[in-house]
């Protein structure tokens, strides 16, 4: 059985003598099959979500109220239709505009302001280490889920401000993350040298650190973008989220909890489709985290 899982896997096998011959083998080669089939998912969701406009689907909003709840492949609806008779493939489709425009925004905004804290206070250490440890502190003193819905409340449920809010409560792990990675490398010979021949500190910075220092966080970007999406979906079921008819796959989730008994297909549809992009985000990031730690990739 463990021999299955790392053939389908193809994880590194164990220091053998077949390390050496995989570690020759292009970075493509020994991600593993399942590696490519989680990219090509978030392709076909992200490709879906771009051209969502000009796909031969139906209006996300028109309603039939003769064709409630129907079975996927029923008149013509490949997913079915919802309790008001819209279209669930249509609805799925411009969903992920919501989801995957949070998930491409969300975490890098928070990956910006990570790297520029967790830097500072790796590498100067001190009271900027001390006071960006406040910082980050005093964020993560509140669960990410009860702040965004603080901030929703206050300032709208709009796209922008669930940006910014998921941004800001993300910046805690990338602080931790960039902050630990500056003062592995901080004290290497490659940044004595540049300070040996009088570099500036915002200089070492971006160009010695930074190199070394980001590598580690793209993968870390990776499970933000599906905390994300876990966030957007958990508000709009909580009631919270974007506000109707705005189709999001949280909202089609909730929509169909009432009638799950009735008709589970329209909670299960979009659960599905959630949990596979979800699945396919941790799975790369995974990899690739494996695949740039040296000591994860020897093992």
């Amino acid at each position: 059985m463990v021999a299955l899982v790392r053939n389908l896997l193809r994880l590194p096998p164990a220091a053998d003598a077949g390390s050496q011959q995989d570690m020759v083998r292009p970075w493509w080669a020994r991600v593993g099959i399942l590696f490519w089939l989680c990219v090509g998912w978030l392709l076909l969701i992200g490709l879906s979500a771009i051209f969502a406009d000009v796909l031969p689907i139906r209006d996300p909003l028109t309603t039939n109220l003769d064709g409630q709840f129907l079975m996927p492949f029923t008149d013509g609806y490949v997913l079915g239709t919802d309790g008001v008779g819209r279209d669930m493939l249509s609805r799925i489709v411009h969903g992920a505009r919501i989801s995957m425009l949070l998930a491409f925004t969300a975490p890098f905004l928070s990956l910006l302001a990570g790297l520029a804290l967790g830097m500072s206070a790796g590498y100067f250490r001190g009271r900027v280490d001390a006071a960006v440890g406040i910082f980050t502190d005093s964020i993560l003193a509140f669960p990410n889920i009860v702040g965004v819905m603080v901030v929703l409340f206050f300032l709208g449920a709009t796209l922008p401000v669930m940006i910014l809010a998921l941004a800001f409560f993300g910046i805690p792990a990338e602080v931790r993350v960039a902050r630990a990675n500056t003062i592995l490398f901080a004290e290497r010979e490659f940044v004595l040298a540049a300070r040996a021949q009088g570099a500036s500190h915002l200089r070492i910075m971006v160009r010695e650190l930074l190199p070394n220092v980001i590598v580690p966080m793209l993968s870390l970007v990776l499970f933000g973008m599906s905390i994300v999406i876990i966030i957007e979906g958990g508000l709009a079921f909580l009631g919270v989220g974007f506000p109707p008819p705005t189709p999001s796959w949280g909202k089609m989730i909730a929509d169909g909890f009432e009638e799950i008994a009735r008709a589970p297909q329209v909670t299960f549809v979009p659960a599905g489709v959630m949990f596979l992009t979800i699945l396919s985000l941790n799975m790369i990031g995974d990899r690739l985290r494996a695949l740039t730690d040296v000591k994860a990739s020897a093992v």
